[in-house]
C-alpha cells in the first residue's frame, strides 16, 4: 500500500476568474482583466517616437549620429538597426523585446522598423505590445564629402609609398592587402608613380592610420613634413598640409644578400650569404648551406641598411642531373627545407659543353633528376659588393639555387586564361611617369611573375583575397599529363573559401579587377 501511495500524483490545476471588464474567462493577474480590455485601458507605447528624420550621406553611405558624428552601415545591418534604435527618445521607459526591420521600396526614402515592448502596468501586470516606427531619410553630404565635391583635388595629407627597386612586385603584394583589409578606404586619390604609390586622404589622421597599416605589413622607415596653407590670427586657426614620406625596404623576397660583418656576428654568425625567404613586417633570411635562419625586424635593418647582392632579375635557369639528400626535412620559419648535394648544369650550356656544378641546397625536398630550378650564377657573375670584399677567404658556392623552376610545364597554358583573378585599387597614372610601350611591358612581365609567385607559394596567398573568374572555362585547360607533374596553380577550394567569407559584397561588383 505504501508504494502504491508513492506512485499516486496530485494534478495541480489553474484555475480561471472572469474578466472585471467583458466578463470573459481568463488566467488570473494582478490587474483582473484580459489582454485585449488591458489594451483598450492602456497604451505602453504613447509617448514614444513613431516618426523620426534621420540624415543620410550618399557620397559615403554614411548616418549622422548627432551632434557630428557620421556612422557607415550599410541597408538592413545590424549596424543600421542599432543607430535606429539609440535615435527613438523615451524608450528607457519600457523594455525592448525584439527589433526588425520591415521592407520598403529600396528608393523610398523611408526605413520602417518594428519593436516589440513590455511594460509593468496596473498592479504589476506586464503588458507586450508591438509597434511600427517610420524613418524618413533625407540626404545631406557629410564635410568630408563636401569638400571632395567642392574640389576634388583637395587634400589634408598625402602618403607617398617609395621603394628603390627593379620591379613592382612589392607593391603588387601590397596593393592586395589594402585591398583585403580596406586600408585606404578612406583616400581620396591614388596615383601610381614611377617606383611608388601616392595616396591622398582628406584627414590627417587617416593617414596616419594608413602609414600604421603600412607598417604591419612590410619594413618602412618614415617621416613627416607640414607646410602652412592658411591662416587665421584672430581665431587662431591653422590650415596645414601634410606629407608623410614613407621608404619600404629594398630586401624582396629571393634576393641574395651578403650581410655586413657586424650584423652577421651579432646574429651568430650566419651565413655570411643568405637568402631572403618572407617579407612581412620582418626579414626572414636563410642560409641555404645550413639552414640556420633569423628574423630582421625593421629597426634592426635600418640601423645595418644593407643592399641585395643579387636580385631576381639575375636567376639563371639550371638543369638537375643528380640529388642526393643529406638531411631530413626542417621546418624552418613555417617552411620546410632539406639539405642535399646537387649535380646541375646550366640549361644554355646543356648539350654544348660538360660544364657541371656539385653544390649544396636547402631545396632537397622539391628537385629531383631532371627537374629545373632557378639560381645564382656565383661562378660567372661580376660583383660589386663592398660587403663582400671585406671578407678575407670566403669561399663562394659556384651556384645557389633558389626554387624550382615550372616553366617548361608553364609552356603548354601559354595564353590560357587563369580560374582566379585579383582585384586592383582604382589608380591614376600620372602623365609625367607614363613611358611608352617598353614601360607598360615591364610593369606586365612584373605582374605575370607575381602572378606564378602566388600559385608556386601558397604561404605568399595566405593574406590575399582570390576570386573566381568567369572568363575561365574548365574544359579549355583539360589537359593530359600522362602521370607528370604539373604546373603549379591556385586550387579550386581557396576561391570558394574566400567567396563564402565575403559573402555577396563580390558578387554585386561583379568580381571587377
Amino acid at each position: 500500500m505504501a508504494g502504491e501511495a508513492g506512485m499516486f500524483t496530485v494534478h495541480q490545476t489553474v484555475g480561471t476568474v472572469l474578466c472585471c471588464k467583458c466578463g470573459i474567462l481568463m488566467a488570473p493577474n494582478a490587474a483582473n482583466m484580459c489582454v485585449k480590455c488591458l489594451r483598450s485601458e492602456i497604451d505602453i507605447t504613447e509617448g514614444l517616437q513613431k516618426h523620426v528624420i534621420i540624415i543620410h550621406c550618399p557620397e559615403c553611405d554614411c548616418y549622422l549620429q548627432p551632434p557630428r558624428t557620421w556612422l557607415k552601415a550599410q541597408v538592413e545591418s545590424k549596424e543600421l538597426l542599432t543607430f535606429c534604435v539609440k535615435r527613438l527618445k523615451n524608450l528607457n521607459k519600457v523594455r525592448l523585446i525584439h527589433a526588425e526591420f520591415i521592407w520598403t521600396e529600396p528608393h523610398s526614402k523611408r526605413i520602417k522598423v518594428k519593436l516589440r515592448v513590455q511594460k509593468e502596468v496596473l498592479n504589476g501586470a506586464v503588458l507586450e505590445q508591438a509597434f511600427l516606427v517610420e524613418y524618413v531619410v533625407q540626404d545631406q553630404m557629410c564635410e568630408s564629402c563636401s569638400k571632395v565635391q567642392a574640389n576634388p583635388d583637395q587634400w589634408v595629407a598625402a602618403v607617398q609609398l617609395r621603394q628603390h627597386v627593379s620591379h613592382r612586385r612589392t607593391f603588387f603584394y601590397l596593393e592586395q592587402l589594402i585591398l583585403k583589409h580596406d586600408a585606404a578606404v578612406r583616400a581620396i586619390r591614388i596615383r601610381q608613380m614611377d617606383r611608388g604609390i601616392d595616396f591622398f586622404f582628406s584627414n590627417r589622421s587617416h593617414a596616419v592610420k594608413f602609414v600604421e597599416f603600412v607598417q604591419k605589413v612590410v619594413p618602412i622607415k618614415s617621416r613627416s613634413d607640414k607646410q602652412l596653407v592658411s591662416q587665421d590670427s584672430k581665431s587662431n586657426s591653422y590650415n596645414y598640409k601634410y606629407t608623410f614620406s614613407v621608404e619600404i625596404c629594398p630586401i624582396c623576397r629571393e634576393d641574395l644578400i651578403c650581410l655586413p660583418p657586424k650584423l652577421a656576428a651579432s646574429l651568430g654568425n650566419l651565413g655570411p650569404i643568405v637568402i631572403c625567404t618572407k617579407i612581412s613586417n620582418v626579414i626572414a633570411l636563410l642560409d641555404p648551406l645550413t639552414l640556420r635562419h633569423c628574423f630582421l625586424d625593421a629597426d634592426q635593418y635600418w640601423r645595418t641598411s644593407f643592399t641585395s647582392l643579387l636580385s631576381s632579375k639575375q636567376l639563371v635557369e639550371y638543369v638537375v642531373l643528380d640529388v642526393d639528400p643529406i638531411s631530413s626535412e626542417v621546418n624552418v620559419g613555417g617552411s620546410k627545407y632539406v639539405l642535399a648535394d646537387v649535380q646541375v648544369a646550366r640549361v644554355s650550356d646543356f648539350g654544348k659543353n660538360d660544364t657541371m656544378f656539385f653544390v649544396r641546397t636547402h631545396l632537397g625536398h622539391l628537385l629531383n633528376a631532371g627537374d629545373y630550378a632557378l639560381g645564382y650564377d656565383m661562378h660567372a657573375a661580376n660583383s660589386n659588393d663592398m660587403e663582400l670584399d671585406t671578407y678575407k677567404g670566403l669561399v663562394i658556392p659556384e651556384v645557389i639555387l633558389i626554387k624550382k623552376s615550372y616553366e617548361e610545364k608553364r609552356q603548354k597554358k601559354r595564353g590560357k586564361p587563369r580560374s582566379w583573378k585579383l582585384k586592383s585599387l582604382n589608380m591614376e597614372v600620372d602623365a609625367s611617369e607614363t613611358r611608352g610601350r617598353a614601360d607598360e611591358e615591364k610593369r606586365n612581365a612584373d605582374y605575370e611573375q607575381f602572378i606564378r609567385d602566388l600559385e608556386e607559394n601558397p604561404e605568399l596567398r595566405f593574406n590575399i583575397s582570390l576570386y573566381r573568374n568567369k572568363e575561365y572555362q574548365p574544359s579549355e585547360m583539360a589537359s593530359v599529363t600522362d602521370g607528370e607533374e604539373d604546373a603549379p596553380s591556385v586550387p579550386l577550394e581557396e576561391l570558394l573559401a574566400d567567396l563564402e567569407i565575403q559573402g555577396e559584397a563580390e558578387e554585386d561588383e561583379g568580381m571587377k579587377e
